[in-house]
């Protein structure tokens, strides 16, 4: 059952318990109560509303930054990875395979903005080798949700 409750809330969470249980069969009271138990052993870590910025006047930059680093003795990457989701700009940091260690995103109000935390906080961190900023110019997709309008094809239709 678990499953297929984190299947739907994943996709909605804004889904009614009583909606949740006529489709699953079950009681509003086992998946109220299975939804509790999943937020104490932080399987559930919270409920988030995605927002296509781009549709309006707030502006934001949002920046992927590679960072490369090297493990403190003792304390492996989670230390390093601790250091640096504490920082206000940073919404998600991840421990990757590959060229580089880190993937850690930000936003900012500017470009500028953006470059500012990278040379003054990340940068300088003791552990850190070297960072890759690349910028979001468009997001299509996000969170399994298509963002962009399609749109319409604009072509003219010529017949023999």
């Amino acid at each position: 059952m678990r499953e297929k409750i984190l299947a739907i809330i994943e996709k909605n969470s804004r889904i009614d318990v009583k909606d949740l249980a006529i489709l699953l069969g079950e009681s509003e009271i086992a998946i109220a109560n299975e939804i509790a138990e999943m937020e104490k052993e932080h399987i559930i870590c919270g409920y988030h509303t995605l927002i296509n910025w781009d549709n309006t006047s707030d502006e934001k930059v949002v920046a992927l930054i590679e960072v490369k680093v090297t493990p403190q003795r003792g304390m492996g990457f989670d230390k390093i990875a601790e250091r640096i989701y504490q920082y206000n700009e940073v919404n998600a940091v991840y421990l990757m395979s590959g060229a580089f260690d880190f993937t850690v995103f930000i936003e900012g109000k500017t470009m500028r903005q953006v470059a500012q935390f990278v040379s003054e906080k990340l940068s300088p961190m003791e552990s850190v080798l070297s960072t890759a900023t690349h910028f979001v110019l468009k997001k299509y997709k996000d969170h399994g949700t298509v963002l962009s309008e399609e749109t319409p094809d604009e072509r003219m239709l010529i017949t023999p």
